[in-house]
């Protein structure tokens, strides 16, 4: 925080100074000193009808609200937010509800002005299924049609039973209400939705097909493959693959296939890495066209036994001598009051020679009461600076494969928070919890994790970047190595990660300065698995 300096001079210098200053040329006298250029941010936004708490990405200076269907996002009533202490709104205030069906631009400017994107995200469910229907209907919201594939067998689009429909967000009215109407679908059918107190009008197109199962497309991982179909609901849908080139096919058991109407997936495990299969989808004795795709590669990162150390000074660090960084620790910023809480230790989970493993440390580091609790963490990514007594680390390295889990072992012995920030007070007391997540992300750059309240910056599992996360933790003694396993929950089959994550921690809420003083994790032989059992 800029201080503002108030100078005082002996009360005679003015009147010595007048007659000097007569004699100056009127505007002779500049301030060429620069203003310092500091990007002022939101720390906080809160708006009514959110689902979860507000995304906010410094970096690209943006806000991402995701609202519930009921929530009218052309007028968003902004309740409250937060913004860098001495920074002020310019442009685009909050007096008045404000439109979120695009794009919103607000000013803050500290010294200088800076745009921040306010975006709005609702996720309406829609849906129109009807009798004899192939695959799942195709529901254009920008141009407000629905296109619906009929098998072409029987009466074809003549007489077209509506089996459900929903258009618009929960609350909504349709006119003429279709469902369990038959129609004829061989001309668009329009339909008015109200919703907000506004009317839109629906155009619902029909097509009649005459095969009855499509192969849709194929997600290949490394020993996985999800194979999309679309059929005729309550048909015996399912999906074949085999080694491309080879002549016979494999059905998929039941347990690998699940059906959604007429919309159907397989996901097909224990495939071999980098090879080359086809697929394709059937329904009772129909088949969609074979799809061909060749699977990933297994990777495992770099020094993930953690036996890899090497010292600078006070510094302990996660890789050997003359080796490429992978892996980091926040001790360049704990060495700032004390020494490493996160050192390498001899106790391993197979007790091998020569091996190692992590050992993370929460401790209260400083002199006297002046200090800081500081958790033990082990990350993939990079320690970059301190900020004051705060860390700013880079979480995460490139990475474009898919695995299925985590593995590894920790031992854990708890302590009682004894130091806890104002929001996590009311943990004082209670055991500490470690915690150890992964995470998959397609954002084009790692994540900055910040630690400062004032520029505070935290990894969020439910943010739009992330691919897949999982996490493990434990709030007991773990005397002996134990394993844990982390299933890696994906968004979607068929989005590509660009950084892999990996976060141990011995304290859960450390980023928050929260925790017990002498808790203490080890860590050790990590590993990612790309098969599902």
């Amino acid at each position: 925080m800029m201080r503002k300096m108030t100078y005082r001079l002996m009360p005679l210098l003015p009147l010595l100074l007048l007659p000097l200053l007569a004699l100056l040329p009127a505007g002779c006298i500049e301030n060429n000193i620069p203003y310092p250029r500091i990007q002022p941010d939101f720390l906080s936004f809160d708006a009514d009808g959110l689902l979860k708490p507000a995304e906010i990405d410094t970096e690209n200076r943006m806000i991402t609200l995701t609202f519930d269907e009921e929530t009218d996002i052309t007028a968003v009533e902004v309740t409250g937010y937060s913004i860098t202490e001495g920074a002020r709104i310019t442009g685009g205030d909050f007096l008045e509800p404000i439109n979120l069906s695009d794009f919103y631009i607000c000013t803050l400017t500290l010294y200088q002005p800076y745009d921040w994107i306010i975006k709005g995200v609702q996720n309406i469910e829609r849906y129109f299924t009807v009798e004899n229907q192939v695959g799942a209907a195709i529901i254009d919201v920008g141009g407000r049609r629905v296109k619906v594939n009929v098998s072409a067998a029987g009466e074809g689009l003549k007489a077209v039973k509506v089996l459900t429909m929903k258009l618009g967000p929960k609350g909504c009215t349709t006119t003429p209400a279709l469902e369990g109407e038959t129609i004829d679908l061989t001309r668009p059918v329009d339909v008015t939705v109200n919703a907000y107190g506004r009317e839109q009008t629906w155009t619902i197109i029909g097509e009649a097909v005459t095969s009855n199962v499509q192969t849709v497309r194929a997600d290949a991982w490394t020993n996985v493959a999800w194979v999309y179909g679309a059929g005729i609901a309550g048909a015996d849908n399912g999906v074949e693959y085999r080694l491309y080139g080879t002549q016979e096919w494999q059905k998929a058991p039941a347990a690998w296939v699940t059906n959604t109407g007429g919309e159907f997936y397989a996901r097909l495990i224990n495939l071999n890495p980098e090879t080359e299969y086809e697929a394709r989808a059937y329904g009772n004795d129909e088949y969609g066209a074979a799809v061909r795709f060749t699977t990933g590669s297994i990777v495992q990162p770099p020094n993930m036994a953690l036996d890899d150390w090497s010292k600078n000074g006070r510094v302990w660090q996660p890789w050997g001598e003359g080796q490429e960084p992978y892996w980091d620790t926040g001790n360049k910023g704990a060495t700032t009051l004390g020494e490493s809480n996160v050192i390498p230790t001899d106790q391993t989970s197979t007790g091998a020679e020569n091996s190692k493993a992590a050992m993370l440390q929460t401790k209260f580091v400083g002199i006297g009461p002046v200090g800081k609790l500081a958790s033990g963490s082990v990350f993939i990514g990079s320690y970059l600076r301190t900020d004051g007594t705060n860390g700013v680390l880079q979480f995460g390295r490139e990475f474009t494969e898919r695995p299925t889990r985590l593995r590894g072992y920790f031992n854990y012995k708890t302590a009682p928070i004894n130091k806890a920030s104002t929001q996590w007070a009311d943990l004082m007391g209670r055991p500490d919890t470690c915690i150890v997540w992964c995470a998959l992300i397609d954002s084009p750059t790692y994540f900055e994790c910040r630690t400062n309240p004032k520029n505070l910056n935290l990894f969020d599992p439910s943010a739009s970047y992330v691919v897949a996360y999982g996490k493990m933790q434990c709030g007991q003694d773990v005397p002996q190595y134990i394993p844990f396993d982390i299933e890696l929950q994906y968004t979607a089959t068929n989005r590509k990660p660009k950084w892999l994550l990996i976060v141990a921690s011995s304290s859960k809420y450390g980023d928050y300065f929260t925790g017990g003083d002498g808790s203490v994790m080890c860590l050790d032989d990590l590993e990612l698995l790309y098969d599902y059992q």
